[in-house]
């Protein structure tokens, strides 16, 4: 059996690999890494997502916890995975456990390690958990049980909710009467995930309106992938077209990416979002420090950054690397691609959530809709057309043998375009000395090969998109 942590912990198909017996085995070794870290009163705290079974996964957890005299907290219902990142700080547990899949298919779960600071568990403690794994498979140590109705009544498994909590955080990290007085009218997309319902939450004393769709238990997910992106979001917005309302948020499988739609209708995707409202904590909040974002994420950021004088840091995809800055101090926000992003202050995790509601604050402050803050935005930092394709691989290839060949055979132009620079921080981006970019990476949590592009106009994209899978295909 092969069990292996990609870039934001386990995910695989749910009766393969992703079973109730594995799911103990990675359970055992994560309470013997809770062990290891904190021997004197342990705790961990446990949530879970809409995903098929994802409950009963959630309780096996904290079966094998109480058992190794661990007190569990454990989420009551489907819960962000944010509002858990944020439990694990305010309860100051040792660690945390989030069943989901995040943005895979239906037939995925998965299981999320959390670390102390609420924030994703680094590559390190990833690596000790899976050999804590190994070396019980070895020597045939199979997961300590506990009879969860008995770990309940002994105190050993607490049942609760995380999400007032994380909303009462998120009030000191937005300012609600601002949105409240926009009185701006929003269709929340849950995307059947565990986001469904938050936005409205937070929001429900106020003068803004929120419609929510997509809000119902069903994982099965609509027999879509939960994934904030323009092919996954027609419903909100015909939604949006059909009404009179201004925007539309869309949330992930766990609510940790933010995706939203103009009152046009219109796809806006994370890269405008986090350029948005980093470009507003900066000039009406009057923020200062590092930025940050992944390899794959639009440099509109390095411009805005360097028009303010603030050092710009970019990663290796997957929060964890801005966690690891964040947590150092000093970061006024990070983000990345695929909507995860989150702001000084707040824990190092991306936050769906957090996200939505700061782009209502943008809006209701500017008083302008959202295409036209766009179009602003896209005046002074841009032009940037970005788009992905994902390449389907029949098997995984290895990351360092696709980078050798890439950078062996890197042509000096590309579409006519001279290649100004060739970086390696995570796959192979090609700088080119238009401002354009093109990026081909290996995914860290699926069989894919993805290629990213970023340029003036969609027609120059497009070719950078076509030349980036002709290289590939090499």
């Amino acid at each position: 059996m092969t069990i292996k942590f990609g870039t934001d912990g386990w995910r695989a198909v749910i009766s393969e690999t992703f079973t109730f017996g594995n799911l103990r085995l990675v359970a055992q070794a994560i309470a013997d890494f809770v062990l290891e870290a904190n021997g004197d009163n342990p705790s961990i705290v446990i949530g879970f997502d809409t995903r098929f079974l994802s409950d009963r996964y959630a309780a096996e957890v904290a079966r094998v916890m109480a058992a190794n005299g661990i007190t569990a907290w454990l989420a009551r219902a489907d819960t962000p995975t944010p509002a858990v990142s944020y439990a694990i700080v305010n309860k100051q547990a040792t660690a945390g456990v989030m069943i989901t899949a995040s943005h895979n298919a239906p037939r995925y779960n998965g299981l999320k390690l959390k670390a102390s600071y609420g924030g994703s568990a680094s590559p390190k403690q990833n690596k000790r958990v899976e050999q804590l794994l190994e070396r019980n498979l070895a020597e045939a140590h199979g997961p300590n049980l506990m009879d969860l109705e008995q770990a309940i009544q002994q105190g050993k498994v607490i049942k609760f909710d995380p999400s007032w909590a994380y909303y009462e955080h998120l009030s000191t990290l937005v300012d609600l009467d601002i949105i409240s007085n926009g009185e701006l009218r929003v269709v929340a997309d849950g995307m059947y995930g565990s986001g469904r319902g938050a936005i409205g939450e937070v929001l429900t004393r106020g003068r803004t309106r929120v419609h929510n769709i997509r809000h119902e238990m069903n994982p099965g997910f609509g027999g879509i992938h939960p994934e904030p992106i323009a092919k996954h979001l027609g419903l909100l917005m015909s939604t949006i077209q059909a009404g009179h309302w201004q925007v539309g948020l869309a949330t992930d499988g766990d609510a940790d990416r933010i995706g939203a739609v103009d009152a046009r209708g219109e796809f806006v995707d994370p890269h405008r979002i986090f350029a948005l409202v980093l470009r507003y904590l900066l000039n009406k909040r009057g923020l200062r420090g590092k930025v940050v974002r992944t390899v794959s994420t639009t440099r509109m950021i390095d411009r805005i950054a360097q028009a303010h004088d603030l050092p710009l840091i970019e990663t290796p995809v997957g929060f964890n690397h801005i966690a690891d800055l964040m947590l150092a101090n000093g970061v006024v926000m990070g983000g990345e691609e695929s909507g995860g992003m989150s702001i000084k202050g707040h824990i190092p995790e991306g936050d769906g959530v957090l996200m939505g509601l700061l782009l209502l604050e943008v809006m209701a402050e500017a008083k302008q809709p959202l295409h036209v803050l766009v179009e602003d935005l896209l005046a002074d930092y841009g032009p940037a057309q970005y788009a992905r394709t994902d390449m389907k691989l029949a098997r995984p290839v290895s990351k360092a043998q696709m980078v050798d060949m890439l950078v062996a055979t890197a042509p000096a132009h590309i579409e006519g375009v001279a290649v100004e620079d060739i970086q390696t921080t995570d796959g192979v981006k090609y700088y080119l000395n238009d401002g354009s970019w093109l990026l081909i990476r290996p995914s860290g949590t699926e069989p894919v090969l993805r290629v990213y592009a970023e340029a003036p106009s969609d027609e120059r994209v497009k070719a950078l998109l076509c030349f980036g899978e002709r290289m590939a295909q090499r």
